[in-house]
């Protein structure tokens, strides 16, 4: 065995080999797989092998699109047979609900160029004969759609590695993994050492064992889950020479199925989690199943034997029950782990024959080319913090798998591992009639109920009955005056000598004097948007950057990188360290004048400006900006001062007809603006010119991604972020197809309805030809195209003068 690699990647499955291989193909031949047992020991060989294209993330579905097609390849590269059965699939719906999901996930499919259509119940009854059509009201077809055979595929993946010059081990545990000071490691194992520049967690069921190695406490869970095959059934053994049933997925009933031989593979996903072995791993677990319990899946069976009648008379030939593992949201948990250099994960991979292949092209385009080719935020290691303990882990990975095939609506919050951070402010909020969410991990207010008996809502795809509750805030606001908390805002304070010159480096914007912020963009070196910040400056050595909590991790880790060799500037993630409250509308200033001795005229105090201060009787920073497009106020403090803030605010509020709002009234109150969001406008499958970001540009300054800014900017983009008005009743949630003349141009980022212009908006990046007032244009809403104009201008206030 060798000593020295470029890349040990730990883990034999199917994950493991993808990244191997993808590593090896796009140039990197200094590559090292180990694997504890045999190749496909753990979860990979039991898989049940149906493949599908359909996630709830566009980018997720693109490389499960990536993956399925990549077959072929590795096939005749390797010489080994993937086992691959392009059968087509269902998915059936049995209620409007469903259908209605179902529509969704076609007009993200429209968008994306995948080839996804509604057929006949009596077209599925004609291809998939076993199906009883009574039980459902539509089915759509999806011809990518599959099996494989699990061993097959996951040697493919390593003998094409092999061909590409990488290596493999098997019977080769790791022991240790030891970081050496310049950030490469130490790969201690039964048959010697590796020295890495870079290691890849890809250990299925033992990633957790080897996490912890290195100090990572991954909140990923092996969960117990069955499938069954069945014995010969006639009406398959009866089928035409050639002829394959297409592979199925019925929601409500919560169970898959494919032709298994002459037989039938059917899973399920119960309503009653079994995690399994939350101590760990065995050692000696490898190609091993664990006991089956058919009473765990016997209200699945019913259903099943009812929309599928041969299976009450087939006998079960084989029952399957083996561990795989979960992520708390259900998608994987990939990339450069925040805070520790040079270790990169690929775990909680579940759909591992569906998701693999995107998953180890990804994760070689980041670690060669220094990012994605495409927006992963989905899968981004970065999207959990140090709230995703392991016990937190087992909880909501639990309501994860539970909920696999369960539809999650636009305006739905999952219940389960809630209240993991709140503010101090959180009870007194919740008597107000707070209706939460939770956003990495801190529990935020979406809009406000009467009171807490009050505060409920249905789950649906339409308006929900917090419309009217959001009108009365977002009405408040633009009439008087609103308070917000917004501790769910990141804050990252950089400090030293060379803080100015490192933020003029890595923020494309321009750096503000003392007592000033400025709004900038962040690049990647693509010219792709990596942030989209506000910078202050409190002195000439004292920054602060504010921007999305969710993404807080990964801008820390992006800081991180480029702070490396660096003496004289110190980074700090002060998130946690910081909460604070909104006071927004045209009496803001007064409310504001009556909680501090400073002069908060407009001439003493600007538009734009930040005071380190006392305001409520607590030490502040306040800023004179806002996101509703009023005058307005962000005052931030430390988290034992914000009750204290909170009551001085109610007090000094009280005659003014305060009232406190939620994200919901934020967003309408920014779409009327055509202000964009992080996460949903602004992310990186877009550049700086296409998001009209290149506004807050400093074109003057060296900074990461300008070469390709540069290039973008003399070329022009192809297309910019655009501002619709649709004519509907039920507003967008996201991903809908945008269509010109019976073609897709493109998909909504966000939307929702205006409540002060009294309009349903949305955004969304058109082709730079289309943006004229006079373009026609149709979104497709829950299977309906609705017509649409193109927003020129802000619906409010256009020239901005009400927050000046």
């Amino acid at each position: 065995m060798k000593d020295q690699a470029r890349v040990v990647v730990i883990g034999g499955g199917v994950v493991g080999c993808s990244i191997l291989f993808h590593l090896a193909k796009m140039g990197w031949k200094d590559v090292v797989l180990l694997e504890r047992n045999e190749l496909t020991s753990g979860s990979s060989w039991h898989a049940a092998g149906q493949i599908h294209t359909i996630s709830s993330d566009p980018n997720i579905s693109r490389l499960q699109d990536y993956t399925i097609n990549l077959y072929k390849e590795i096939e005749e590269t390797s010489g080994h047979s993937v086992g691959m059965h392009s059968t087509g699939g269902y998915y059936l719906a049995s209620n409007q609900s469903w259908h209605d999901y179902l529509k969704r996930e076609r007009s993200k499919a429209r968008s994306m160029g995948l080839d996804q259509e509604f057929v006949s119940l009596d077209e599925v009854v004609e291809k998939h004969p076993l199906i009883n059509p009574e039980n459902y009201v539509a089915a759509l077809w999806d011809p990518l759609d599959g099996d494989i055979d699990p061993s097959g595929v996951t040697y493919a993946y390593a003998k094409s590695a092999r061909v590409h010059g990488a290596e493999f081990y098997t019977h080769t545990p790791v022991i240790e993994t030891n970081q050496r000071p310049d950030g490469s490691w130490d790969v201690v194992t039964e048959k010697g050492n590796i020295h890495a520049e870079h290691i890849v967690n890809a250990g299925g069921l033992w990633a957790r064992e080897l996490g912890r190695m290195s100090g990572i406490h991954l909140p990923v869970v092996p969960m117990e889950h069955h499938y069954l095959i069945t014995e010969e059934i006639d009406k398959i053994t009866s089928l035409p020479e050639g002829q394959r049933l297409p592979a199925c997925i019925d929601y409500e009933a919560n169970i898959y199925f494919r032709q298994e031989r002459s037989g039938l593979l059917l899973g399920t996903y119960e309503p009653q989690s079994t995690p399994w072995s939350l101590d760990g791993t065995p050692q000696t677990f490898g190609h091993d199943l664990l006991e089956p319990d058919l009473d765990r899946i016997a209200d699945r069976l019913a259903l099943a034997f009812e929309r599928i009648p041969s299976l009450q008379n087939a006998g079960i030939k084989d029952t399957i029950n083996g561990p795989f593992v979960f992520s708390p949201d259900g998608n994987p948990m990939i990339g450069p782990v925040p805070g520790m250099k040079n270790y990169w994960t690929a775990v909680g991979v579940m759909a591992g024959f569906c998701q693999a292949g995107g998953v180890g092209k990804t994760l070689a385009e980041w670690m060669i080319e220094g990012e994605p080719s495409i927006d992963v935020w989905a899968m981004d290691i970065a999207r959990f913090g140090d709230f995703a303990t392991p016990e937190w882990g087992v909880i909501k990975s639990s309501e994860n798998y539970e909920r696999r095939f369960v539809m999650t609506f636009p305006n739905e919050t999952l219940p389960k591992g809630r209240r993991q951070k709140t503010t101090s402010i959180y009870d007194r909020l919740t008597q107000k009639g707070a209706v939460w969410q939770d956003s990495f991990g801190l529990e935020n207010v979406l809009w406000f109920a009467n009171s807490p008996e009050d505060a409920y809502e249905e789950p649906t795809f339409h308006r929900s009955r917090s419309h009217e509750y959001v009108a009365k805030e977002v009405e408040a606001v633009r009439a008087s005056v609103g308070a917000s908390e917004v501790a769910n805002f990141a804050n990252h304070k950089f400090t030293g000598k060379g803080a100015k010159a490192f933020l003029k480096k890595v923020l494309a914007g321009r750096i503000p004097r003392p007592g000033r912020v400025n709004l900038t963009p962040m690049l990647l070196e693509s010219g792709k948007l990596n942030g989209d910040l506000t910078v202050s400056c409190i002195d000439d050595e004292t920054y602060y950057l504010f921007g999305s909590s969710v993404a807080q991790n990964m801008h820390l880790r992006w800081f991180e990188m480029h702070l490396e060799g660096l003496q004289d500037v110190v980074y700090q993630n002060m998130t946690d360290d910081f909460h604070g409250i909104a006071i927004s509308g045209p009496n803001s200033r007064e409310l504001l004048s009556r909680l501090t001795r400073e002069d908060v005229s407009s001439e003493a105090f600007k538009f734009r400006d930040i005071k380190d201060t006392f305001i409520g009787g607590v030490p502040a920073l306040c800023v004179r900006i806002s996101f509703t497009g009023e005058l307005g106020y962000e005052i931030y403090v430390a988290p034992q001062y914000q009750l204290k803030l909170f009551e001085a605010i109610e007090e000094a509020g009280a005659d003014l007809n305060l009232k406190w709002f939620g994200g919901r009234a934020l967003m309408s109150m920014r779409l009327e603006k055509s202000w964009g969001a992080w996460t949903m406008d602004f992310r990186p499958d877009f550049t700086i010119m296409e998001s009209g970001l290149d506004f807050f540009v400093d074109w003057d300054k060296d900074f990461i991604g300008k070469k390709a800014a540069l290039i973008e900017k003399k070329n022009g983009p192809s297309k910019k972020l655009s501002v619709i008005h649709i004519d509907t009743e039920t507003d967008v949630s996201g991903d809908e197809a945008v269509m010109h003349n019976g073609e897709c141009v493109s998909y909504i980022t966000s939307g929702g309805y205006g409540h002060s212009v009294k309009k349903s908006l949305a955004m969304t990046y058109l082709p730079v030809e289309l943006i004229d007032s006079n373009a026609k244009l149709e979104v497709e809403i829950l299977g309906e195209f609705k017509e649409a104009s193109i927003v020129m201008e802000p619906l409010y206030d256009p020239s901005g003068s009400k927050m000046r």
